[in-house]
């Protein structure tokens, strides 16, 4: 069942505001092949965007924990992001306007120039936040001057933040959070069109979501960080919601491509989280994201922060401990985006596609089988890791069950916690080849049952030979 979403009256005026782009508009299959990063992407970095721009390089800025300034670095990986020099290129005032919680900031480039949105308080009241532009026409945003565009007006001079644009049907939006007079939330998430500059909008304001779900108002009643992806003929909008501690998660808004943004009817909204912690991998308060796209632009990539423990002594806010993190997104069959979990930190799983199918290797009831359209994603995601008998060969763990690996026992194949047995440990190790049907898959290969292969036996996954044909096929995987 969907919840609708709220209104307001349009607002017919002009007012500046803030335009952060969170738009991936790059084509994307249903399936599109692995992508491996190492998480945490950067540690102390929260609320994190990553602007893949056409010159080959990603752009990645973030709230640094000390409020105080705005770093950028950039590389031509995802991954190289980790250790790329990182540039201050502004710090807060030190008195007046923008002189205190420098917050969430987004880089763009928008109408040939780069733009930098963020949240600022006045060094005399902190908690006055208000939204901010910088600009700059410097081919490279790292080493050129910024220019400071000023304050983003909206319909209501009260704490706003976390702006945000995207372009649909040849035109631009902008979506931010504010606390709206009346209204007993600590923010709300609104669009309206832009206007003239990359720091106005013009038109119709119009109230997208109130948090009043018990999963939106635990701890605070928050909606904020909005982003935007594109795909399969729909906008999703994601958002952040709840106290920024362990009760931090994404909400997600859907609307038809077709359809006006502005129009509040256009949009449904999910009644349950979409991202949230997941204790058993160890990732508290995700949340505050941005999409990007892999290396050879077929993935999309979540980009979010989160941290790696529950408990915080005293405000959220002061805890410096927020990391960036990254991880495939990937799309139920349906063309609706599937977030999955939380991924444990270090190197990020995939999964096995069966050769010639549509259906991915997954864990039911801790038996492996083969089964299409996984929308309990994380069952069907692997990491791939040395070989517990064997660092030359593979492992494949869990990621919704850390410590449990696929293992074969009767010649089939289940997901089970490791014993620390030297038997468990041969069982769960695997030589991996290229594709017996298709080089451009792998195929595992038993280390302690030579010529015996991970096989297809849909819908069972087995430990069988593989010398006709048929056996090559059934023993090829595709990772995606």
């Amino acid at each position: 069942m969907s919840v609708r979403l709220f209104r307001r009256a349009a607002v017919p005026i002009v007012v500046a505001v803030l335009a952060a782009a969170a738009v991936v508009a790059v084509p994307t299959a249903q399936a599109a092949p692995a992508v491996r990063y190492t998480n945490p992407l950067a540690n102390n970095r929260a609320d994190p965007h990553i602007f893949k721009h056409t010159d080959g390089y990603y752009y990645f800025t973030a709230t640094a924990p000390e409020y105080d300034r705005i770093v950028l670095r950039r590389a031509t990986t995802l991954q190289g992001l980790a250790s790329a020099a990182e540039t201050v290129i502004w710090r807060k005032h030190a008195s007046g306007e923008m002189g205190a919680h420098i917050w969430a900031p987004e880089i763009h480039f928008i109408n040939s120039k780069w733009y930098v949105y963020f949240a600022a308080g006045r060094a005399d009241d902190v908690w006055r936040i208000r939204m901010y532009v910088l600009e700059s026409s410097s081919a490279n945003p790292l080493t050129g001057s910024w220019t400071e565009r000023g304050r983003i007006t909206t319909p209501w001079d009260t704490f706003s933040l976390d702006a945000s644009t995207f372009v649909a049907n040849g035109v631009r939006y902008l979506v931010w959070a504010q606390q709206e007079p009346g209204i007993s939330t600590n923010s709300n998430v609104y669009i309206a069109r832009m206007g003239a500059t990359p720091w106005t909008i013009t038109g119709a304001v119009t109230r997208l979501v109130v948090p009043t779900l018990a999963w939106e108002t635990r701890g605070y009643k928050v909606a904020e960080g909005p982003a935007v992806i594109q795909r399969n003929g729909r906008l999703f909008l994601t958002y952040s919601a709840s106290a920024t501690d362990a009760n931090y998660c994404l909400g997600l808004l859907t609307a038809p491509a077709s359809a006006d943004p502005l129009d509040p009817a256009a949009w449904t909204k999910s009644p349950n989280p979409v991202f949230a912690s997941n204790t058993a991998t160890g990732q508290y308060g995700p949340g505050h994201n941005s999409f990007t796209v892999s290396e050879d632009g077929q993935s999309d990539i979540l980009v979010y922060h989160d941290r790696n423990y529950r408990d915080i002594s005293g405000d959220p806010l002061d805890d410096p401990n927020r990391r960036t993190r990254v991880q495939k997104l990937y799309w139920n069959a349906d063309g609706t985006p599937n977030f999955g979990i939380p991924v444990p930190d270090g190197v990020t799983p995939v999964r096995l596609k069966a050769h010639g199918t549509e259906s991915f290797v997954r864990h039911y009831d801790f038996q492996a089988r083969v089964e299409a359209d996984v929308r309990l994603l994380a069952d069907s995601q692997f990491r791939i890791v040395p070989g517990l008998s064997a660092a030359a060969a593979v492992s494949l763990e869990s990621t919704n069950y850390p410590g449990y690996y696929l293992r074969h026992r009767d010649h089939q194949l289940w997901v089970e916690r490791d014993d620390g047995t030297a038997t468990f440990r041969a069982d769960a190790t695997f030589t991996r080849h290229a594709g017996l049907a298709d080089s451009a898959g792998i195929s595992l290969e038993s280390q302690n049952l030579p010529g015996y292969y991970v096989r297809n036996d849909n819908p069972r996954l087995v430990l069988r030979t593989a010398s006709d044909a048929p056996g090559r096929a059934a023993a090829t995987f595709t990772l995606e």
